[in-house]
């Protein structure tokens, strides 16, 4: 009798047809449960002639709608504010940035005048423009930022049409929420309690949506593609967070493994929480720091709640980002300041302006580039244009009393350019001192290492610099000539080549020669299946995303130095990327058994 149960339970477990799919893992866990497929639907506005008479009354309904979105978006601001902290209300300042760009008012009043259509299909066609161009920018950052317009304009719309908005707050049961996308205004109204997890077609690792997932700790999985045409209301689903896995109609065995893995995935993240305020050293007493990346000053509650050592890199470019104008000096010192004083005692490493490649900003008036990943980006557009670069190094010097800033330049390719920056840097000091205006005299500046010439000669570079930093993602793309962002290529984007782990060995090896510590911030510190590698080849900070920082630590914890050494001496050994790769997990394996049955 209990066999026939449970092949009925398999049956039905497995009535529909079972769909793996794959998408970008979003925030870590699994949640198994029953799907609730959320509001996919778009505000489609039926579109009719008006009259010239009837301009003026559109143009009063649109002003009016516009202010009765100002007005719930500052009312959802304030309740996330409340909630869950100012910084995740700060989120909703892009939405009313929106609603204040002048460009997108006046496009829409010009519109309504030559088609002489209701306002609300004016509206709609000016927002599918600017979807549009967006959704064509390569930076993931910018196509990320769809999210805040598609959020501003469905409230415009619903204002304008009277259609009811769609809440989170109304489920009554626990759910994994499928949807084509969630707003961050979608993702503020979950109930912690009954949102198991979500589950996208589109969105990123960067999106607001996926940030505010993070803080609240709910597994999540955007960039799925289809998930909302394989999924119905009440389907069964397995949301795998960790590997950015959504099974839909899984079998009852396949529910049981999940269960198991989720058992053990918990009890692992309660034996991290305990690591978190330990100290980062080996068993045989070497200290190995560990550090956090952010983008946004309201990150740094992440670094402080997943036990980093201070942040190793604060990619200052996105303050730059999402608005019509460039920040001013008051604005950056302010940003700076609040960073610096969350996080003291511990240190804060500000990278200066990294734009460029896929990150410009269309006020700059920027020219199209073939290559714009070897173009003029980073330290060179900054060297070229004075007048936006000093405005940060005066921000950055005038923070650095609040706490323990450290500042350094990217794609620095040799010794002539941070010479070149140094300069400005001087003069910048010279200003502050003559107006009377505090700063750390004794600042560490440092030098980001990613480009090959700059590693080739860190020994020249490690006289000069305070501390190096290798950002091993532009290192990697620029050592094997691979685009890291083309498909047909990804397969030769290989971090265990070889050549990529003689240059870390060589940058390390050079800032050590000169007494200067030697940090990593790329995507390469964040993945444990190299931490044995890089700690014996030794490295001294590993800066990384503030989730991965325990499991780091963890790494750190569980070994000796001594025999870190000794496996990256034999992995330098090895000839191809994927041998020193498999001898790398095995000895994780056989050292951190419990982090690396889950990495295999």
């Amino acid at each position: 009798m209990k066999e026939k149960k449970k092949d009925n339970k398999d049956k039905l477990a497995g009535n529909g047809k079972q769909v793996q799919l794959k998408g970008i893992p979003a925030a870590p866990g699994i949640a198994i449960g029953t799907a609730h497929v959320f509001g996919t639907e778009n505000v489609l506005p039926t579109s009719r002639e008006i009259t010239e008479a009837g301009i003026p009354a559109e143009i009063s309904r649109f002003k009016d709608a516009l202010a009765k979105t100002r007005k719930d978006i500052l009312a959802i601001e304030k309740k996330i504010s409340r909630e869950m902290g100012v910084e995740h209300g700060k989120i909703f300042s892009a939405h009313l940035l929106v609603l204040e760009d002048s460009v997108l008012v006046k496009e829409v009043i010009t519109r309504l005048s030559k088609k002489k259509k209701n306002i609300e299909s004016v509206f709609a066609e000016v927002l599918d423009k600017y979807v549009g161009v967006l959704a064509e920018a390569k930076d993931e950052y910018l196509r990320d930022r769809i999210a805040d317009i598609t959020d501003v304009g469905k409230r415009i719309l619903r204002n304008l049409t009277g259609i009811e908005e769609r809440s989170m707050e109304s489920l009554d049961e626990k759910s994994i929420i499928i949807a084509y996308d969630l707003s961050p205004s979608d993702t503020a109204m979950m109930h912690k309690g009954r949102v198991l997890g979500f589950a996208t077609d589109i969105g990123g690792r960067t999106s607001h949506t996926a940030i505010m997932a993070k803080s609240l700790e709910i597994p999540a999985v955007v960039g799925l593609e289809s998930i909302t045409d394989a999924v119905k209301n009440g389907d069964r689903v397995i949301l795998d967070g960790l590997h950015g896995v959504v099974i839909v109609n899984p079998s009852g065995k396949l529910v049981e493994k999940y269960e198991k893995e989720k058992k053990k995935y918990e009890a692992l993240e309660k034996g991290l929480i305990e690591i978190r305020s330990l100290p980062s050293e080996t068993l045989d007493g070497k200290k190995v720091g560990v550090a956090g990346n952010i983008e946004l000053p309201e990150d740094v509650a992440s670094v402080v709640s997943h036990g980093a050592e201070g942040i190793g890199l604060y990619r200052t470019e996105y303050f730059y980002m999402n608005r019509k104008d460039l920040p001013s000096e008051e604005e950056q010192f302010n940003a700076y300041k609040s960073v610096a004083q969350r996080i003291k005692p511990q240190s804060v490493v500000v990278r200066t302006l990294d734009l460029g490649g896929d990150k410009f900003l269309s006020q700059l008036d920027v020219p199209r580039e073939m290559n714009p990943f070897l173009g003029w980006r980073a330290i060179r557009f900054c060297l070229a244009r004075p007048d936006i670069f000093k405005s940060q190094l005066r921000a950055i010097m005038r923070a650095s009393v609040y706490g323990n800033l450290k500042m350094m330049y990217p794609m620095i390719s040799g010794v002539t350019e941070f010479r070149q920056a140094n300069e400005l840097l001087e003069d910048v000091k010279k200003e502050l001192r003559k107006e009377g205006k505090p700063f750390n005299e004794d600042i560490e500046v440092g030098a980001m290492i990613e480009v090959p010439s700059a590693a080739i000669t860190s020994n020249i570079l490690a006289k000069e610099a305070d501390f190096f930093s290798i950002g091993t993602n532009d290192l990697i793309q620029y050592s094997l000539a691979v685009d890291r962002v083309n498909e047909k290529i990804a397969y030769l984007y290989e971090p265990t080549h070889p050549a990529v782990l003689e240059l870390v060995r060589m940058v390390i090896q050079n800032g050590h020669n000169e007494g200067i510590p030697v940090a990593m911030c790329g995507e390469m510190a964040g993945d444990i299946s190299l931490t044995l590698i890089l700690m014996g080849l030794g490295l001294d900070e590993f800066s990384t995303s503030p989730i991965a920082v325990p499991e780091i630590k963890k790494i750190v914890r569980s070994v000796n130095y001594f025999d870190a050494r000794e496996i990256a001496e034999k992995a330098l050994k090895f000839n191809t990327g994927r041998e020193i790769l498999e001898f790398s997990r095995a000895k994780l394996l056989e050292m951190v058994p419990d982090l690396a049955e889950d990495l295999a």
